[in-house]
């Protein structure tokens, strides 16, 4: 095993635009489109869209990292069908500029401020700028118990208390913890200067992102706390919310539709799709955490101690025509054996191809699909050079010695990001081509 270096494909490869209901985009197995909610919807209304899914498509539906549905498997013929359907749902669909606020805001006696209002008028203000990137996103988080910290943004605001006052902070371009810090507004000026950004991105042209805007700006990289979604959370006038998700972001409709109905059968009164691939259901505590028994036993993720919940997996080959390997195959493996890897510091990604759509975000461990098999990066994105490759057939070896190469470098208190990290490429590629950890 060697580092070669990136598959030539990867120079021409990019992320490109984001798929709509009205414009899906073609992948291996079909056109997907995007249902994108600006609001919470019933467990019933969720049945609706599953039974969408399965008379105009394949019937798998994903949740992505950002708390998108996703309906896959469409064709051409009945794509236009399902936008028609959906629409006449009456659900509170997102158009335009992507503004996203956490799943739990204006329920979370925790949060510094509601974000809710400073969103609807940025969207509102955003509808008259034309031309910006199709990726676009703004990020309003009230810093609550559930944050959108690790979301990469364009324009981030982050509410900041200041003595008896509440501001917020201005950030551009990453996650919030790689952002550039720009300013500290109040609610009137946050909103301003956020439409001005909007404006000024545009006037630079549809690939004009945050990160231009940000190119000079300080970076802070202190670590930030992340909390998973996958958790009971308790909320005002005695309500709950549980996170639960399907195993690698996708599930087949049948199972979301056994879901809700059990949802609805216990009062669950509605649901977000949320951040991680998650989907948060509301309600009384007895009935979120009966909800929560009956999704672990049908093989949801429940717990953040769930290893499945530390792997980024893309749809992999053959539901997208860029992958090169079978990617949830792999992650089933992985997460079966080399849970103590997993231990919730980092997340694993695991890519079908160069392009990372599923973890954009440099990972302490990524692998990347190729012609060949996979190839290992440390401490990268999937378009990084790899420290190793390796065939499909290797797979199960050789990450079983990398997991307990770690475990017997762990110092005292360490987790196994911080380990990885301290061993360093080198360390890593003689464990995987030894055959030794």
């Amino acid at each position: 095993m060697t580092a070669p270096s990136l598959h030539p494909t990867t120079l021409h490869m990019r992320r490109g635009a984001c798929p709509a209901l009205s414009a899906p985009m073609m992948t291996g197995d079909g056109l997907l489109a995007r249902v994108a909610l600006t609001d919470a919807i019933s467990p019933l209304q969720l049945v609706d869209l599953c039974r969408l899914a399965r008379i105009h498509g394949n019937g798998i539906l994903d949740i992505s990292a950002r708390g998108n549905l996703q309906i896959r498997g469409l064709s051409e013929a009945s794509a236009p069908l399902l936008d028609a359907d959906v629409r006449a749902l009456n659900l509170p669909l997102r158009e335009g500029l992507a503004v996203e606020t956490p799943p739990l805001a204006g329920l979370d006696d925790t949060e510094i401020a509601d974000p809710r209002p400073i969103a609807d008028a940025i969207r509102l203000g955003a509808r008259d700028i034309a031309g910006l990137a199709p990726k676009m996103s703004v990020v309003v988080d009230g810093h609550g118990q559930l944050r959108l910290s690790h979301l990469l943004a364009d324009i981030r605001l982050v509410a900041v208390k200041m003595g008896d006052d509440i501001s917020w902070k201005l950030l551009l371009g990453g996650s919030e913890a790689s952002a550039g810090v720009l300013a500290t507004l109040d609610e009137a000026e946050a909103v301003s200067a956020a439409l001005d950004l909007l404006g000024k991105l545009a006037s630079m042209g549809n690939g004009a992102r945050g990160r231009d805007l940000a190119a000079n700006l300080l970076r802070d990289n202190g670590e930030l706390p992340t909390t998973s979604p996958f958790d009971l959370f308790v909320l005002a006038d005695s309500l709950h919310a549980v996170g639960i998700g399907p195993a690698f972001a996708q599930s087949k409709a049948e199972d979301v539709i056994a879901l809700c109905v059990e949802a609805e059968r216990r009062g669950v009164r509605f649901l977000k799709p949320a951040l991680d691939h998650s989907l948060l259901f509301f309600g009384q505590r007895p009935a979120c955490e009966a909800l929560a028994v009956f999704a672990a036993e049908n093989g949801f993720i429940t717990s953040a101690a769930d290893p499945r919940a530390h792997i980024a997996a893309c749809p992999g080959s053959p539901a997208c025509r860029s992958a090169s390997i079978a990617t949830r195959d792999v992650a089933e493996e992985t997460a079966r054996g080399c849970s103590d890897l997993l231990d919730g510091s980092f997340k694993l990604h695991i890519s079908g191809c160069p392009k990372g759509c599923a973890h954009p975000e440099p990972a302490a461990l990524a692998l990347c699909g190729t012609f060949a098999g996979l190839s290992l990066i440390a401490q990268g994105k999937a378009t990084d050079l790899p420290f190793a490759d390796i065939t499909i057939a290797d797979t199960k070896a050789t990450l079983r010695r990398l997991a307990d190469l770690v475990r017997s470098e762990k110092r005292a208190g360490e987790n196994s990001a911080a380990c990885l990290a301290r061993l360093g490429a080198d360390r890593l590629a003689a464990a995987a081509i030894s055959g030794r950890p």
